[in-house]
């Protein structure tokens, strides 16, 4: 990909698109966040060589137009709008409107451009399935959230109001009942043999092979670095000069790295290779958190490779 080809920034709202071609004296453009705005946006941007387009992640706004464009052909990134942010403040750019946002997105898309490793950050090409399947995943997420506020409000509401909060709490637990046994159905009928890879390994069950297949599509495509650091479970140095900084890790997709610390402490339990590795890191003094992350990075790592490779979990190339 040529660094003299053009990017793009796009700044989606709810009701339109403010898109930016970064040229000189270049102004944004407005076009509607629905399928003719798209159509048009793309029949603009498919003439010239566009190199990159970056937008925010906006909470599903923008999910339906990355997918446009990618069917167009054009190449686009999806980022966390923290990063975006943080860009425009180290470039000076305090103001914010639709406009200055979209043209500080394409100057960010230029500078992504010219790394060699720009591939981690581009939105592999999703399909109607898995944008059900990802559909299917936050909506439990948002029934799980809903049932734990009622059981809270359950401990601190007088005695007498308990049986409304109990009905509710009954019919949000009927919701996730159906609502898990049709996210089941769509991976097995779609997914059957992603799903079936990555549930042999032992602490991976269909809540956390569901979540990964819906939001970690980048599983298999990079490497092992690449993708510990999406998911947020890759140590962060934090030296300066002499100074010799903890390590932590931070940023990437929370709900991924949630699901995968569940199914670690799963597998540090019943996963003879994790569990040997846990127990190893704990007999050389590694704090018990400290232990888990590094076994949450290792069993990521395992994951990214049999969906690379195609083949299951193999206990002989993962002795303890």
């Amino acid at each position: 990909m040529s660094v003299t080809s053009m990017t793009v920034g796009i700044d989606v709202a709810k009701a339109h698109i403010d898109v930016c071609v970064l040229e000189p004296k270049s102004g944004a453009q407005r076009f509607t966040n629905d399928a003719e705005g798209h159509s048009a946006l793309a029949a603009l941007l498919q003439p010239l060589d566009v190199g990159l387009v970056v937008m925010e992640a906006t909470g599903g706004y923008e999910v339906a137009l990355a997918c446009a464009l990618q069917a167009a052909g054009l190449p686009v990134a999806v980022l966390n709008p923290r990063q975006a942010r943080d860009f425009a403040k180290s470039m000076g750019r305090l103001a914010k409107t639709d406009a200055v946002d979209a043209r500080m997105l394409a100057e960010l898309a230029a500078v992504l451009l010219r790394r060699e490793d720009l591939s981690r950050f581009l939105r592999p090409l999703t399909d109607e399935c898995q944008q059900w399947l990802a559909a299917l995943v936050t909506r439990r997420r948002q029934l799980l959230t809903m049932l734990h506020s009622e059981r809270q409000r359950l401990q601190i509401t007088p005695a007498k109001l308990h049986p409304s909060i109990e009905a509710i709490v009954a019919a949000i637990k009927a919701q996730l009942n159906e609502l898990e046994t049709q996210m089941v159905g769509h991976v097995r009928e779609h997914f059957g043999d992603l799903d079936r890879l990555l549930q042999s390994a032992a602490g991976v069950g269909p809540v956390a092979s569901a979540t990964m297949i819906a939001e970690l599509p980048e599983l298999g495509r990079l490497n092992r670095r690449e993708i510990a650091a999406l998911v947020g479970v890759a140590p962060m140095a934090n030296d300066s000069g002499s100074s010799k900084g903890r390590r932590r890790v931070q940023g990437g997709r929370f709900e991924v790295r949630r699901v995968l610390y569940m199914a670690t402490l799963t597998a540090t339990r019943y996963n003879p290779a994790i569990k040997a590795f846990y127990e190893r890191l704990k007999a050389a003094g590694k704090l018990p958190k400290v232990a888990l992350v590094a076994c949450m990075r290792k069993l990521l790592t395992t994951l990214n490779a049999m969906v690379r490779t195609g083949k299951p979990w193999d206990k002989s190339l993962h002795g303890t």
